[in-house]
């Protein structure tokens, strides 16, 4: 799909993608969940939630990140951005088994909010799914990230006694802003956006009922 905008759009595109990459959408839900629900961490110093925090960007952003990386140097793809659906099949493996690996941890933690297992199951499932679909179209890692932190957002002021409706218009912005984004830097179409946002949305509302 060709590209015609303007180098400064274009700049705040990737600006934007690389900032509200889907690597990093667990480590900022569990930012808003300390910022909202900070009565749910009761019971851990704040020097331990400063490390879970840590642990949860290690483990689900860093770790896939250097994998793509390696695969990268080892020539098992062409570039580092994954502009292919075959390049795509073992990142989506690779972080299936994280997101997986933080769900069955988040089962046993008594000191975190439930919020975090149902998000985790969510994303895994989102994965799986996303894996699937890779094999007919490359569908949009960016729209599966905003939709589910979107969603995820919207079920936490449903499930507790809190004021999400900021939140809520801050999320509802950023997702515009990454499908804008993606409309502008990247070649995905606009069903291949639409179908990420979507999976991202329903795979979190299957977690919640499924975890709740």
């Amino acid at each position: 799909m060709q590209n015609n905008h303007s180098a400064p759009l274009q700049y705040i595109g990737k600006l934007v993608s690389y900032i509200l990459h889907p690597l990093f959408i667990p480590t900022y839900f569990m930012l808003f969940l300390m910022q909202v629900l900070p009565y749910e961490f009761v019971g851990i110093t704040e020097w331990q939630l400063k490390m879970r925090l840590f642990s949860v960007f290690w483990l689900t952003a860093f770790f896939p990140a250097f994998s793509v990386f390696l695969m990268w140097r080892l020539k098992l793809s062409e570039s580092i951005f994954l502009r292919t659906q075959k390049e795509r099949i073992i990142p989506y493996v690779i972080t299936m088994f994280f997101y997986w690996w933080m769900y069955y941890l988040s089962r046993n933690f008594t000191d975190q909010p439930l919020a975090l297992k149902f998000f985790y199951f969510g994303i895994f499932i989102a994965s799986a799914i996303g894996l699937v679909v890779n094999n007919f179209m490359k569908v949009s890692l960016h729209g599966m990230g905003v939709g589910g932190l979107l969603t995820a957002v919207i079920l936490v002021g449903f499930h507790y006694p809190i004021n999400a409706l900021p939140w809520l218009l801050l999320v509802l912005f950023l997702t515009a802003l990454v499908i804008a984004a993606r409309m502008l830097v990247s070649d995905h179409t606009k069903q291949e956006l639409l179908i990420g946002l979507l999976i991202g949305v329903l795979t979190q509302v299957i977690a919640y009922f499924w975890v709740i």
